[in-house]
């Protein structure tokens, strides 16, 4: 095993592998409760979706220590949940059609990444535009948990106004983001996750929730049987022009979480090299690749590589082996469904985590260069177009478009990459022919 996961060679041990990764599943383990609760409203059942979610949790971990030999975690991402339940809402289509996006999406990156391209797409989009995408999906994510909470509601006199702050179950929403964020300070491992455990216990104390009914059950079965969604994804429909603009969302999204997160995780663990490239980074982009088409295939939102990782790594995690054990104990939360599942109806437990990860995508913002309008225009932009308009695509494809726009007529028209124009043409498509809402 040593051999097998050179943790000698990179600094590590056996015992430190194990802790990283029981640290980064407890990190992590929220998304099991999060992700089928989103999902629901695609109208993906939640019992089926959480088996789902399980199930490409531990395929893609376990891959990504087994083949890419990486201390990274891989779960369906928080993101492009919400574009697959909230954003898809305007083009009518059912959750079986939304998979079959899902699923073609990773085909995609997987020729892609076999080809080289992606990498080639992905250096080609400037570091503050790319910066500005994980800002405006945390806006989006953090006004998502605000409306879901009754934080926020419509109104007819202006776009959203405050809720009523008076009710028992806001309140709960508001101690639920309070503790989870004094957790975090702590650097308590799994802080999230307790967080919602916490918010949720009190709320089913006070009345407002019902109490687990078991701890263990058999998955597979009854309620909590895979086969209503598992290939039941919708591919020939969705392979139509006009679904272009939802394939290349999801192509964009799932491009630039992966790398910024490998890139970010990378860092963590001293595993950049002297140019700040990930080294051998082909394998996990085809461990991500392959998780989007198990994802399509099991039922579920696209998947990739977890920010969570970096908890693990922090620990010392530094080998395929800590994945192994984050997948182990995925494998293992699926006899314990019972435990969870409640949770995924209190909606005052589950959206303030989707605060505390917008907040914290919102760092973001930082590392743009506000000095220089060129940069600062198409990510100002990106940012809330993405927020105001509750749609992910039309920020991702407004910024794409303005970059090498306004490089071009402000005359510096050298720092616009090939690969940059095309994805510009790319996303005039989406404008031109797409379903833009």
């Amino acid at each position: 095993m040593r051999t097998r996961f050179a943790i000698e060679e990179r600094g590590s041990s056996v015992r430190t592998e194990i802790v990283g990764g029981i640290t980064t599943f407890v990190s992590m383990a929220y998304i099991i409760v999060v992700n089928p609760a989103i999902l629901e409203f695609a109208g993906i059942p939640p019992g089926p979706s959480t088996i789902a979610t399980i199930l490409t949790a531990a395929f893609g971990t376990l891959l990504m220590g087994l083949y890419a030999n990486r201390p990274i975690a891989v779960a369906p991402y928080m993101g492009e949940n919400a574009f697959i339940a909230f954003g898809l809402a305007a083009f009518g289509i059912g959750w079986q059609q939304r998979l079959g996006a899902v699923f073609i999406s990773g085909l995609v990156f997987l020729l892609i990444t076999f080809l080289g391209v992606r990498t080639w797409l992905a250096d080609s989009i400037s570091p503050s535009l790319k910066q500005s995408f994980a800002a405006g999906i945390g806006l989006f994510l953090t006004f998502i948990g605000l409306v879901e909470t009754g934080i926020v509601t419509s109104a007819k006199a202006v776009p959203v106004q405050i809720g009523n702050l008076r009710e028992p179950t806001a309140l709960l929403a508001v101690a639920g983001f309070v503790i989870t964020s004094a957790l975090l300070y702590r650097r308590v491992k799994g802080a999230i996750l307790i967080g919602m455990v916490v918010t949720a216990t009190a709320g089913i104390l006070l009345g407002y929730g019902k109490a687990p009914q078991g701890i263990v059950a058999l998955p597979f079965r009854g309620a909590y049987d895979l086969a209503p969604i598992a290939f039941q994804l919708d591919v020939v429909s969705i392979l139509r022009l006009s679904f272009l603009p939802i394939l290349l969302t999801l192509f964009l999204m799932s491009l630039l979480d992966t790398l910024g997160t490998l890139v970010g995780v990378g860092a963590a663990a001293g595993m950049l090299d002297e140019h700040g490239n990930f080294p051998d980074i082909k394998k996990p982009m085809v461990v991500d690749a392959l998780s989007c088409v198990f994802s399509g295939l099991a039922g579920t939102s696209t998947s990739g590589a977890y920010i969570e990782s970096a908890t693990g790594i922090r620990e010392g995690a530094r080998t395929g082996l800590a994945s192994v054990v984050t997948a182990a104990l995925f494998v293992v939360s699926l006899f314990l469904i019972p435990l969870f599942e409640p949770m995924q109806a209190l909606r005052y437990a589950y959206a303030p985590p989707l605060m505390i990860v917008g907040m914290l995508m919102l760092s973001s913002v930082t590392r743009i260069d506000f000095d220089d309008l060129t940069e600062l225009v198409p990510a100002f932009t990106t940012i809330v177009v993405m927020a105001f308009t509750y749609n992910i695509a039309n920020g991702l494809t407004a910024g794409l478009v303005l970059h090498p726009l306004m490089k071009l007529i402000t005359g510096r028209y050298r720092e616009v990459r090939a690969g940059s124009i095309a994805l510009a043409l790319l996303c005039l498509v989406y404008y031109f022919f797409g379903i833009v809402h």
